[in-house]
């Protein structure tokens, strides 16, 4: 399949287009049949997403997974910023056949070799068309109206470009995309739905509940929420009847216990509005009065217990309420001194709240504060009491807060599962039986609110997780990458939300930003490795942060979205030979972007236009670690050293201070350490210099020592031994990493990892190691506080191709 569409899309790009027309739009070419149309404005993000969530791996045996894994796999082949529209229609022999469209570019297709195939040309509806077949699989594209097209089925194909137009209903719904999440969903429930219901009720099936829903996908590793709306035209569908409604404050999680499957919640503000809605609905005349047990109600909704079930009634005046009860308490017992009575029209629910309210059975029930519940399960009423009195009902419970904190707090439906109700449902959708646990998924929940003629959608199923214990270091995500890692991850701030994202690149020399959730937000195919750590500025001054970096033989500087900002990249026909130096004199940004050429430097602002006046181009020998700038006393020093020399420099490039001391310098950096400069030798001594000049040496633990520094706390590590401060301590033997220091919160942490048995140790400034260190990791760390809480988190490479973010509690 994936052959077949990439040889598909081939083909498109070989159809002259130049007659065409520019103002088409993707919404046009989708099938008046179709069932689902997808789209997809971040192919790469999407595609990561799916690989890394949890739960869209639980469905892989699905058929109807396998079927859209197919189809999808095409867009391995399509290489567009443009959004793509995919199309799904149910053929006769009750697959799917697929609509692709997306906006014709010159390189919609990296051509890399042709597999056997056979091409036919041949006229689409008067339009230059081809017909591929390849083994059993034929496709047939088109270009109209610069809109590349591709279909499965050649009567699919030609009947959507005879489409006169898109219905006005789904170019209304369409336009609540949100373009900036990865895919968005339309599901047309007026053709052949693959959905068959939301929830875990035969009676509520989606065909009769709404003509359309559209909605924005957020997938992460550990969850998957769905924001967007539904909508029907007449009172046929099950959502019009909380036409003039007010959606309230759905409570039954209060009396719902912890152990049970789920519950249905159905709120209103006026029940005689709602049952005259419902009665529409059920085409039912009632011309009875109803009954006075509903006056006061502004809740109903049923608690799944196993194979039994409870309707529970949420009153605004119990009083009153319970004085429609008065000719029904024939006391059967007291349980936890709540009394059980009797009751003597089990089909009064069936008959009054039908489809919601489908069995007939409810001959006991029981009051406990405003709620009233109705069972045919003795036990079942006893097992909701003992949760109500012992407060273990579901919101008393994290994972239900964690899930429910995704939602409004009052909707005119909300539909809660458990791990067993939620698996019951993805069996009914998925035309299969699941084999996956699902335990973790303690609460998943959908709910409608309704407003002016539809009603708004959210759904949440995410992963529960353990109350993470004080001191515990837990770990949050485990990321995968399209490949093998190749520098180590580390944080970036989005200017946006003040937070922290994750860069990282792998071995294809793909640049990743992730969020801190675990989405992967966009990739980008660099010209070569990243060179040492990824900067940020403000280049334009306006707040915004773009990554500032070089490769080998590029400068970059990309935008929030990953794209180049004007005049980037900067190309050099000579390598470059250390990571960027960025700096930033006086806070003014100002930039200063210092690139290193064996031994030269060039100098460049943050525009990239060439600087002007730095006395300083070459060193007589090669650099041997990026350019740095050190302020002390309110004087700037600029550092270029090499292995023999060490230059401090003013900020024009003119000798600050004479060092004529010579020493065989390592390959570490020059740190501002006691209102000085300390930097190692290739002996393994520390070098100290003044601002004088003076320098002075001492030892350290030995050749090949490596050193980091703040101005006041060293740190240095040799083999298995690490010093901070004046403490030296004796790690197993191992293979370490340079040591890393991390200034957060007015204090010192200092991390190693050690390779060889894949440990990260953490360290505080007086060499104690920090509770529940080591962890599991394959790199050095970066270490802070990612999010809006106070705990700190930290990433390293886990697997060749994830990475690992853990949490620090």
């Amino acid at each position: 399949m994936k052959n077949f569409c990439f040889l598909a899309f081939l083909l498109v790009i070989t159809i002259s287009c130049s007659t065409q027309k520019e103002d088409a739009s993707l919404y046009d070419f989708i099938p008046e049949k179709a069932s689902v149309v997808m789209s997809i404005n971040n192919t790469e993000a999407l595609k990561s997403s799916i690989k890394n969530s949890t739960f869209i791996n639980t469905l892989t045996k699905s058929k109807i997974y396998n079927t859209l894994e197919n189809k999808l796999s095409c867009l391995d082949y399509i290489k567009t910023d443009n959004p793509i529209l995919i199309s799904f229609v149910k053929n006769n022999k009750d697959s799917l056949d697929f609509v692709l469209s997306t906006r014709f570019t010159k390189n919609l297709i990296q051509i890399d070799s042709l597999p056997n195939h056979l091409s036919e040309s041949l006229k689409i509806n008067n339009l230059p068309g081809k017909k591929l077949t390849y083994k059993s699989n034929v496709v047939y594209t088109v270009v109209k109206d610069s809109i590349a097209i591709a279909a499965s089925n050649l009567d699919v194909l030609k009947t959507t470009l005879n489409k006169k137009s898109t219905p006005e209903e789904i170019n209304k719904i369409t336009k609540t995309f949100n373009n900036k999440k990865a895919v968005s969903v339309l599901i047309h429930n007026k053709k052949e739905s693959i959905i068959n219901s939301v929830f875990n009720s035969e009676n509520l099936n989606f065909k009769n509940f709404t003509d359309y829903t559209a909605f924005d996908a957020d997938i992460s590793q550990d969850q998957l929420i769905l924001n967007g709306i539904t909508k029907a035209s007449d009172s046929t569908k099950l959502i019009n009847i909380f036409k003039n409604t007010i959606p309230q404050e759905n409570q039954i999680s209060h009396i719902a216990p912890n152990n049970c499957d789920g519950f249905l919640s159905v709120t209103f503000n006026a029940f005689s509005t709602f049952k005259n809605n419902l009665n529409l609905y059920n085409a039912k005349k009632d011309s009875t009065k109803t009954n006075a047990l509903f006056n006061n109600i502004v809740e109903f909704g049923v608690i799944y217990q196993g194979n039994n079930k409870s309707v529970v009634l949420n009153s605004l005046d119990i009083i009153a309420t319970k004085e429609a009860l008065i000719s029904e308490e024939n006391k059967v017992e007291d349980y936890r001194q709540i009394p059980i009575y009797s009751f003597s029209k089990p089909d009064l629910f069936e008959n009054t709240l039908y489809p919601f309210v489908d069995f007939s059975t409810a001959n006991l029930y029981c009051i406990i504060d405003q709620f009233l519940i109705f069972g045919n399960s003795k036990e079942d009423l006893e097992n909701i009491i003992a949760n109500y009195l012992n407060e273990t009902t579901l919101k008393s419970r994290d994972y239900y807060t964690s899930t429910t904190q995704h939602l409004s707090t009052a909707s005119s439906i909300l539909h809660v599962l458990n791990p067993n109700s939620l698996k019951d449902v993805l069996d009914v959708n998925l035309d299969t039986y699941i084999d996956a646990n699902l335990k973790q998924y303690k609460t998943s929940a959908i709910q409608f609110i309704y407003d002016t003629n539809f009603a708004h959608l959210n759904a949440v199923i995410k992963k529960s997780k353990a109350k993470a214990e004080s001191g515990t270091v837990t770990e949050l995500l485990n990321i995968k990458l399209d490949a093998p890692i190749l520098n180590n991850p580390q944080f970036v701030t989005n200017h946006r939300t003040k937070q922290k994202e994750i860069v990282v690149q792998d071995i294809k020399n793909k640049l990743y930003l992730i969020s801190n959730t675990g989405n992967i937000l966009w990739k980008k195919q660099l010209k070569g490795p990243i060179l040492g750590k990824i900067e940020q500025i403000d280049s334009y001054k306006n707040g915004r942060l773009q990554l500032v970096f070089a490769t080998p033989n590029r400068v970059y500087l990309l935008d929030r979205t990953g794209k180049d900002v004007t005049g980037f990249p900067l190309k050099f026909n000579d390598k470059i030979t250390q990571p960027l130096s960025v700096f930033d004199y006086d806070k003014n940004k100002k930039y200063r972007l210092f690139v290193t050429q064996g031994k030269n430097v060039l100098l460049y602002n943050g525009k990239g236009k060439t600087v002007k006046g730095f006395k300083f181009s070459k060193a007589k020998d090669i650099i041997n670690t990026q350019p740095q700038h050190i302020r002390i006393n309110n004087k700037d020093y600029i550092i270029i050293k090499t292995n023999k020399k060490l230059h401090i420099l003013s900020r024009r490039g003119q000798t600050r201070i004479k060092t004529n001391t010579k020493f065989n310098y390592s390959n570490s950096p020059v740190y501002s350490f006691e209102s000085g400069f300390a930097t190692v030798s290739k002996d393994g001594s520390l070098v100290q210099i003044n601002t004088k000049g003076k320098v002075s040496t001492s030892k350290l633990l030995g050749e090949n020592s490596k050193l980091v520094t703040t101005t006041k706390t060293l740190v240095a590590q040799k083999e298995n031994k690490l010093k901070i401060k004046t403490n030296t301590l004796d790690l197993d033997f191992g293979n370490y990493t340079k040591p890393k220091l991390f200034y957060i919160n007015n204090k010192i942490y200092v991390s190693v990892t050690d390779l060889q048995s894949q440990k990260v140790l953490l360290f505080d400034s007086q060499a104690k190691p920090i509770a529940n260190f080591p962890v599991y990791g394959k790199s050095t760390i970066d270490l802070d506080n990612i999010d809006k809480d106070n705990n700190l988190e930290f990433i390293t490479k886990g697997d060749s191709d994830s990475i690992l973010l853990y949490e620090i509690n």
